[in-house]
């Protein structure tokens, strides 16, 4: 680890004092494992971990780090996809894990709403509801890892967007600790507001660089009592589109979930799985995992009328073949085989992994555009594309060669692959990240393909709420060129 200057042992003398023996630690064993993201990408070093215990001390420790020009790293679950919540190599920032603050302050069934620390698990709050018979909308494959401060840092999407809508849409309230040490409170859920800005807005998203979110008012939906789902086979990626539509127009309000996996996803899930079994006989090009809930009624007649959506849909040549779960286990089934697919694809070796979005009715055909171009202009590589086809969001992924070396494939070819994927989603009107954030990966391509007005906004916007430049430097905001 880096040696410490002078000021930052003093510091870390005085972050112990305020923190205790459960709040501070700078012992490296404790730290190693924080230091790394999932993906194993981004290495970096730390002074040390600091877990406040309550708001009062997240805010002394933040004042703390002001005075002494720490910059701070907030971390949630640590299963960030860009990098967002590694620090760098110089080893002068801290850690910042609010994982000891994970209250469920209330829940209030009758305003269909939960106010909680940012350090709950997603899943948590999910058993929560549940026990309430409530449901919380938005649902993703880290759930039990995924903190719900690390959700609205990063504006979480997850499986669910299709009819919920991102994490932004769930978040009522934020309360959050600004650079200064201030509390932004604003945890009142009003559905009128008219006050000037929507402050909360620039924290959700804002990947822990304007503000650390410490606690949120969250939206809870009645319980579903009904739920449908099923695996399709189908021949094609604009066969999957039309299917979408068709059984949107047929069930309506109930369709929750749309995700496609082509062929290539399921055999690595099937390798990396050896319990696992595909859900159909034969062998497809691309598979649809439907999933319909309802807070009316039963699972025969949600399951029923699925059923007749996949039959019409089949009459028109949409369907190969289909599956509907007859089970709460079954269909547990599918999902583990859609919500494998990354750690599946990560097993067979050097990848990059592009987290992108286009209009909604063009990704059928971005993706019959982007694959073959970037295979034959990578040799070697393979491109898949699977994930949230009903919100325009895929996870483009681009393997390498089978000869690449780990490590430094990526910082060589890969790069360049990352770069020509982005051009491309820049050319089709779309986003280089739809829902795992910027990070660190992805903020010097914001720099180079970003609008330069929206670019200096978010600039004014980082300087006016944290002028020292100490919540989680280096990522999101491109800096500036001139």
């Amino acid at each position: 680890m880096t040696a410490l200057t002078i000021d930052a042992k003093d510091f870390a003398r005085q972050a112990a004092d305020l923190l205790g023996v459960k709040g501070w630690t700078a012992i490296a064993d404790d730290l190693e494992p924080w230091l790394t993201d999932w993906r194993g990408r981004y290495s970096g070093e730390a002074i040390g971990l600091a877990s406040p215990a309550s708001i009062s001390e997240v805010a002394a420790l933040v004042k703390l780090c002001s005075r002494h020009a720490i910059p701070i790293v907030p971390q949630g679950g640590n299963s960030g996809m860009a990098g967002g919540a590694t620090p760098d190599s110089s080893g002068t920032a801290i850690l910042l894990s609010l994982r000891r603050m994970n209250s469920i302050r209330e829940m209030d069934a009758d305003a269909g709403l939960a106010v909680c620390d940012a350090g709950v698990i997603l899943q948590t709050l999910h058993e929560a509801a549940e026990e309430a018979d409530l449901r919380f909308p938005l649902t993703l494959g880290g759930k039990g890892s995924a903190t719900i401060g690390g959700l609205i840092s990063t504006n979480a999407g997850g499986t669910q967007v299709l009819r919920h809508g991102t994490m932004r849409a769930q978040v009522l309230g934020v309360e959050a600790v600004l650079a200064d040490g201030s509390v932004f409170n604003a945890l009142t859920a009003l559905k009128k507001d008219n006050r000037g800005f929507d402050l909360k807005q620039l924290l959700i998203g804002s990947e822990g660089t304007l503000g650390i979110v410490t606690g949120a008012t969250l939206r809870l939906l009645p319980a579903p009592r009904a739920r449908a789902t099923a695996w399709v086979g189908l021949s094609s990626i604009i066969d999957a589109r039309s299917l979408l539509q068709q059984v949107d127009r047929a069930l309506g309000d109930t369709l929750e979930g749309f995700e496609v996996i082509p062929q290539h996803c399921l055999d690595s899930v099937l390798a990396h799985l050896p319990s696992a079994r595909s859900p159909l006989e034969g062998r497809h090009a691309w598979n649809a995992l439907v999933e319909c809930v309802g807070t009316k009624g039963d699972d025969t007649a949600l399951r029923q009328s699925l059923e007749n959506a996949l039959a019409n849909a089949a009459e028109y040549g949409l369907v190969e073949d289909a599956v509907i779960a007859t089970n709460e286990r079954q269909a547990e089934d599918f999902w583990t085989l859609r919500d494998s697919i990354s750690a599946a694809e990560r097993a067979l070796g050097p990848a990059m992994q592009h987290d992108i979005s286009v209009p909604v009715e063009k990704m059928p055909e971005f993706i019959l555009a982007a694959s073959p171009s970037i295979e034959d202009e990578f040799a070697g590589t393979t491109a898949v594309a699977f994930g949230h086809l009903g919100d325009g969001n895929v996870h483009f992924h681009v393997l390498a060669p089978q000869s690449a070396v780990a490590g430094e494939w990526e910082e060589d070819q890969g790069k360049k692959v990352s770069a020509r994927v982005y051009d491309l989603v820049t050319q089709w009107g779309g986003s280089i990240s739809a829902e795992h954030g910027i990070g660190q990966m992805k903020v010097d391509e914001l720099g180079r393909l970003g609008d330069p007005v929206a670019l200096s906004m978010m600039r004014a916007v980082k300087k006016a709420l944290d002028p020292q430049g100490l919540l989680n430097p280096g990522k999101l905001v491109p800096m500036s060129q001139e």
